[in-house]
């Protein structure tokens, strides 16, 4: 029984660990781009007095203002998951698309501005170090790979030949 149970962790573990890496990759090529249109929009919306509210949260607040942006997407995240069950994929899909991106885009911004404050929590401190090793070491294999290289390449190039179109 025990070997069976073997048998069987790690294939779960492996398609954990690949699930992780994706989500991971996801966030760090959406990170830094969502956070810059999030910024836009703010100044857009004249949001800036709630960034600087944030900036004045003490620690436990900064913690409970960065979890909010997460639970009130909950819902549209749910209602992806109804929706591929009742066979709508592409809609359930794009819902849940979406819902990531707004999360991403919200929780990557919040996030810059709490941070400081957050940090002052040692075990936040302790959580974000050791998961920010884990994750930069992840991103370095990740790409020494040769399918992340050429995949950079690929990039570069569609970028290259976009710009030679769009010059006047």
């Amino acid at each position: 029984m025990k070997k069976a149970l073997l048998f069987l962790t790690a294939p779960v573990r492996w398609l954990l660990a690949w699930v992780v890496a994706l989500v991971i990759l996801f966030e760090e090529w959406g990170w830094e781009p969502l956070q810059r249109l999030l910024r836009r929009i703010v100044l857009l919306l004249r949001l800036q007095r709630l960034e600087v509210w944030l900036q004045t949260l003490p620690p436990y607040a900064a913690f409970v203002a960065l979890a909010v942006p997460s639970l009130m997407l909950l819902p549209a995240k749910l209602a992806a998951f109804a929706l591929i069950s009742k066979g709508h994929v592409i809609w359930g899909g794009l819902v849940f698309i979406a819902a990531k991106l707004i999360g991403t885009a919200v929780i990557a911004r919040v996030f810059s501005i709490v941070q400081p404050s957050l940090m002052q929590l040692a075990w936040f401190a302790r959580g974000y170090s050791a998961w920010k090793r884990w994750k930069d070491a992840l991103l370095a294999h990740v790409r020494s790979t040769r399918a992340w290289q050429q995949g950079k390449a690929f990039k570069a190039s569609i970028a290259n030949q976009l710009r030679k179109w769009l010059r006047p």
